[in-house]
């Protein structure tokens, strides 16, 4: 099967001398990490940054997962999204910038001049720009009956911003920060409290009625939370709409994939550990607590605390067996629903097929009725655009993606399976020529990657993206924070509040590991700066 995620190869971060028997898995462990995402590698590493010892399980070759990278024929390919969030400087969202620095890390990053570019039905196309005023003056051109309340709209996004960025984002879980933060910024508790049950339709259409530009709204919602705005909560709006302008969207050189290889290696110079191929499939529960995990080969490690970085589906129901699932998981499952997954496209492409000057994120729609459809929206990147190196000379790379749902693949036999594959590729493929003529004779290299792929490697419930609201919910109110309830086991990534998004997923990381450091005695008295 040729897929996107088979066979990856990545340098992977060597234990260091004084973690080589904990690398073994002979502990004593505070904390075992299931799964080394991005949310679980920042629980790691910040509780190994605190003192504690820390044992991360992965279950693949490579650290990351969605959030990770493969090598082929001189191209380095992002598992997922390449538009990154959270490399800023300044402030307190930069949280990618903070979860490295905070264990001796940084990442170099290539600053991209936009987010990306719309190419939506009615000749609606729009580039994000870097800059905010440049990019509400083109959004203004385009419907200039709505200037006023893009303004209003978009400003709305930048006071709920700066709620999240005047307060270090820890763990609304624990009473003490809360005390503390709201001690050194009431005014910004209090506004980021309001728009806790808020979502971003019912703002949209307080400033705007034009039906066009709230389909846009709707696109620049679904662009990263695979929802329309009235699913879509307020405080994640205001974290995306601003930031992108704020600290920008900064692509890290080398890959996405050095965003983990840099945690890892931060998390070892602390003292803990990683493990790969290391395949859990039960956390082990003695009088209704959690004490550690058993894995595939049967071998059985023991911890203070467990942390589950798999979804919420593959946790509860599969490594706690269903009888042992408590009830508030049962009632988040009524409320929320796997997204769909993706088919994935990981092209190599001549490089004169690309234009001097063309952005590197691109969002493509062809009909406003099938933005929730099979196969409907298509994203993509073309990083080599920001970092050369990451394509042989004269080639770029051009990932495209298009949400999918599992069920679309399933009960296909071998030939059938490879047949679809080919197929739906190809179709891609010709809708891409729209924003890239001439793309399918420029092809040097193709790789596919399905539902049943990302599932297969990135050990996800039906390869999905996430969780997103089965029904209409009251903004992020419903999302469940860090800890669960069986004593001892924790949840972090995009099950957990806030959601999904590498920047999101890091948020929870920092909430779980201040939860678990209040837990176990290992938190400074004072806030970050």
């Amino acid at each position: 099967m040729s897929t996107s995620l088979s066979s990856a190869s990545a340098s992977q971060p060597s234990a260091a001398p004084e973690a080589a028997d904990r690398a073994l898995g002979k502990g004593p462990w505070d904390v075992v990490v299931i799964g080394s995402g991005i949310g679980g590698l920042v629980t790691a590493s910040q509780l190994a940054a605190k003192g504690a010892k820390v044992l991360v399980l992965e279950r693949y070759l490579i650290p990351g997962g969605s959030g990770g990278s493969f090598r082929r024929e001189g191209y380095t390919f992002d598992v997922g999204a390449s538009m990154i969030f959270g490399f800023g400087q300044k402030g307190h969202t930069n949280l990618l910038t903070r979860a490295l620095a905070d264990v001796g890390e940084a990442c170099e990053t290539i600053a991209d001049p936009a987010q990306l570019e719309y190419h939506l039905p009615d000749g609606l196309d729009v580039a994000v720009d870097r800059d905010y005023d440049s990019f509400v003056a083109r959004l203004s051109a385009r419907f200039p009956h709505e200037a006023k309340g893009i303004r209003a709209f978009y400003d709305t996004c930048w006071s709920v911003f700066s709620c999240l960025d005047a307060m270090p984002l820890l763990s609304l879980e624990d009473p003490a920060y809360l005390a503390k933060v709201f001690f050194r910024a009431p005014l910004a508790c209090l506004g980021l409290a309001r728009w806790l049950p808020v979502n971003v339709g019912d703002v949209a259409r307080k400033h705007i009625q034009d039906p066009a530009l709230l389909k846009f709204i709707d696109m620049e919602c679904f662009c990263w939370s695979v929802m329309p705005a009235d699913l879509t909560p307020m405080i994640n709006a205001g974290m995306v709409f601003s930031d992108r302008h704020a600290g920008g969207i900064n692509y890290p050189k080398g890959g996405v994939g050095v965003i983990a290889q840099k945690l890892v290696a931060g998390l070892q110079r602390h003292g803990g550990a990683i493990r790969y191929q290391a395949r859990v499939t039960k956390v082990l529960l003695e009088n209704g607590q959690a004490v550690g995990v058993r894995l595939s080969g049967g071998e059985e490690i023991r911890a203070r605390r467990v942390v589950s970085n798999a979804t919420r589906w593959d946790t509860f129901g599969g490594l706690i067996e269903e009888q042992h699932t408590p009830a508030a998981e049962r009632t988040w499952r009524r409320r929320y629903k796997p997204s769909p997954s993706f088919l994935s496209l990981h092209l190599g492409v001549e490089a004169s097929l690309i234009p001097a000057g063309t952005h590197c994120h691109h969002l493509l729609l062809e009909d406003w009725q099938a933005m929730e459809d099979e196969q409907g929206v298509v994203f993509v990147s073309m990083p080599s655009l920001l970092d050369p190196s990451l394509a042989p000379p004269n080639r770029h790379i051009v990932h495209a993606f298009t949400p999918s749902s599992m069920e679309a693949w399933s009960g296909l036999g071998p030939t059938d399976y490879a047949a679809k594959k080919q197929a739906d590729a190809d179709r891609l493929i010709s809708r891409l020529e729209a924003i890239l003529p001439g793309l399918g004779a420029a092809i040097r290299h193709r790789e596919v990657g399905t539902p049943r792929s990302h599932r297969r490697f990135l050990g996800r419930s039906g390869g999905s993206y996430g969780p997103v609201p089965a029904l209409r919910l009251p903004g992020l109110l419903p999302m469940p924070f860090n800890r669960t309830a069986i004593p001892g086991l924790y949840c972090v990534g995009d099950s957990c509040f806030p959601g999904q998004g590498l920047n999101a997923v890091a948020f929870s990381g920092f909430a779980c590991a201040h939860r678990l450091g209040a837990d176990l005695g290992l938190n400074p008295w004072a806030l970050p700066d």
